[in-house]
């Protein structure tokens, strides 16, 4: 049986590696903040490799819709350099072509945190009325 752990899943591990030490040594635009690399997927093909990332502004403030769609578009507009730098870091035949997304499952997450300590506060507060009307009695 073949291992799990496929030949696009090396090239993507490679691909996020040598990605990540090139945004941040590298790509010098005033525009893109912090962007951090949370997922890389390549085709099987390996005719492109989606890329996931979240991105904060300066000051580690979470970025508004603006600064994400700004992000995006000049991460996007960057995919040929970015391609033919992987291309010299990386020693393979083909390279796939770059497509960014912001990763969203971040901001789900932190949404579903604050759904779940707003529950938590809730019962607690109902619980500790029912204990007040108990002792009441």
């Amino acid at each position: 049986m073949a291992k799990a752990y496929s030949r696009t899943q090396r090239l993507g591990s490679q691909i996020k590696k040598d990605l990540a030490e090139l945004l941040q040594f590298q790509v010098k635009d005033p525009r893109l903040g912090i962007v951090t690399l949370n997922a890389v997927k390549v085709a099987t093909d390996l005719g492109y490799v989606d890329i996931y990332f979240t991105v904060m502004k300066s000051g580690m403030v979470d970025a508004d819709a603006a600064t994400i769609k700004e992000t995006e578009k000049v991460l996007n507009d960057m995919a040929g350099y970015i391609r033919s730098e992987l291309a010299q870091a990386m020693s393979t035949r083909i390279v796939p072509k770059p497509r960014f997304h912001y990763d969203v499952s971040v901001d789900r997450g932190h949404k579903l945190t604050n759904l779940i300590n707003k529950a938590i506060k809730e019962d607690s507060q109902h619980n500790n009325a029912d204990n007040e009307d108990k002792e009441d009695s």
